[in-house]
């Protein structure tokens, strides 16, 4: 009679062996570089589309502007709140579109102005940039204080000082030639905002006399140097 042979259970299943502490420790450490290497590509991916998003709303801002003069018959503004360097939801990020009134007597714009609509915020960290919009062309951008005659004197978008893009009744633009240049950044307290000299995550769009726009596509176009710091 043949005897049958069965394998013990610890030689059909050997034991697994475990990892070491330091398997454990290389392990550990690859996925912390790769989770770290991910987040600052998922910020910097993020940053990118913010800014893009930004300016074709901002795009369509203008526009509106445009048709609203164009409708009305009177000059119109976009304006961007410049006020406060410590007011960090509105100072460079904020911007409204104004209509000025009409004087029934004579038909002709009577210096009032009217707020259009609530505004558009640019997105977290992204801001507008006086000093490559201006030196872009815009040289003849106003910067004044604006009180809205439609808005209660304590509103807190009353009375503050803005940097305006201007359209007449016809819908030309007022500052030919002007550029309106946006990016990411970030601030420490009141000073303006800082880049980490990356021109990729700049946007914008130039507005030419008959008030239509264009979006710029490159750091050239947008007038920006190679390594950008400053807005």
């Amino acid at each position: 009679m043949m005897k049958k042979t069965f394998l013990s259970r610890e030689k059909s299943h050997p034991r697994s062996r475990g990892f070491t502490l330091v398997e454990l420790l290389v392990v550990i450490s690859i996925i912390v570089i790769l989770l770290s290497a991910g987040a600052l590509g998922v910020r910097n991916l993020t940053s990118g589309k913010g800014t893009a998003a930004a300016v074709s709303n901002c795009e369509a801002i203008f526009s509106e502007a445009r048709t609203t003069a164009v409708g009305i018959g009177t000059n119109t503004r976009v304006l961007i709140d410049v006020n406060d360097p410590t007011d960090r939801g509105s100072y460079l990020r904020k911007l409204v579109v104004a209509v000025e009134g009409i004087d029934p007597t004579t038909n002709r714009p009577n210096g009032q102005w009217s707020m259009s609509s609530r505004g558009y915020i640019l997105p977290d960290n992204v801001y507008f940039s006086k000093t490559y919009s201006v030196a872009s062309g815009a040289n003849n951008l106003t910067e004044s204080t604006v009180r809205f005659t439609n808005l209660a004197a304590n509103n807190e978008a009353n009375n503050r000082r803005y940097l305006a893009y201007e359209f007449n009744g016809q819908g030309i633009c007022r500052t030919p030639g002007a550029k309106f240049i946006i990016g990411s950044g970030t601030r420490q307290g009141s000073q303006e905002p800082q880049t980490q000299g990356k021109t990729l995550d700049f946007g914008g769009f130039a507005i030419w006399t008959n008030g239509s726009t264009s979006t710029l596509r490159s750091p050239t176009q947008m007038g920006l140097p190679a390594t950008v710091k400053n807005f």
